[in-house]
């Protein structure tokens, strides 16, 4: 039987009733047809699951009581950040999605030399309420318990300065490593970094190097921005995370 999971961006725990946004309260109501009494998971990025059930449906957001909580123990051994270069509308939307059901622990976007999507404050705010959605539900689809950090859109030489993970890697072409070369420790923080439409120039790899980036090939074809992250995400986590 399906686990009906959603999102609460609110405090959660056994015993509390809780509000469901106007949003979530629709999807399960309007398009999964639950009523009073009916069953459901409720998690708020804390690790945990919330078993709950509805208890009441109003105009402005359904109520569901929570009954008790159980830890969730699937996050990748990986700690893997991905620095995607913004793209537009969305391929934006399918990269955060995949990545996050691939299981990347953080999500740094970044404003290329060629990133042709332009924010100004309050379309940044709106971008980034918008992000955190899509991270939501992809958490909800995936199981997952945690949601990915998502760090705020910086330009890509603040974004190599800031960057602290012990092994940072580049797409690049032309790089000078291959997946067999890298003999990832254990428990290593990796960081990935990915250009978007046109992919990175040569100022942005400079910047990168000089951070301490080293480029990585994947194979002898050119990547679209959208398939070359999740494919280097996927490759990754086989050979060093949870897709055994």
């Amino acid at each position: 039987m399906r686990t009906i999971r959603s999102f609460v961006d609110a405090p959660l725990s056994p015993g509390a009733t809780v509000t469901l946004s106007e949003l979530a309260s629709g999807h399960l109501v309007r398009v999964l047809r639950l009523g009073v009494g009916d069953a459901v998971v409720l998690f708020n990025g804390d690790g945990h699951d919330y078993a709950a059930r509805l208890v009441s449906l109003g105009k402005r957001g359904a109520e569901a009581q929570v009954l008790s909580a159980s830890a969730v123990a699937n996050e990748s051994p990986l700690a893997l950040t991905l620095a995607q270069g913004v793209a537009r509308g969305e391929k934006m939307d399918l990269v955060l999605q995949k990545a996050t059901e691939l299981g990347v622990a953080a999500i740094a976007p970044m404003n290329t030399e060629r990133t042709e999507v332009k924010l100004d404050a309050e379309r940044a705010a709106k971008r980034m309420a918008h992000w955190h959605g899509i991270l939501a539900a992809a958490c909800e689809q995936s199981g997952r318990a945690r949601l990915p950090r998502l760090a705020e859109p910086v330009s890509l030489a603040a974004y190599a300065a800031a960057e602290t993970a012990q092994v940072k890697l580049m797409l690049d072409p032309a790089g000078e490593l291959c997946l067999p070369d890298l003999a990832l420790a254990p428990g290593a923080t990796v960081a990935l970094a990915v250009g978007p439409e046109g992919g990175l120039s040569d100022r942005d790899r400079a910047t990168l190097h000089a951070a301490g980036f080293r480029g990585l090939r994947l194979g002898p074809r050119i990547l679209r921005t959208e398939t070359a992250g999740l494919a280097a995400i996927a490759a990754l986590q086989a050979l060093y995370g949870d897709l055994a």
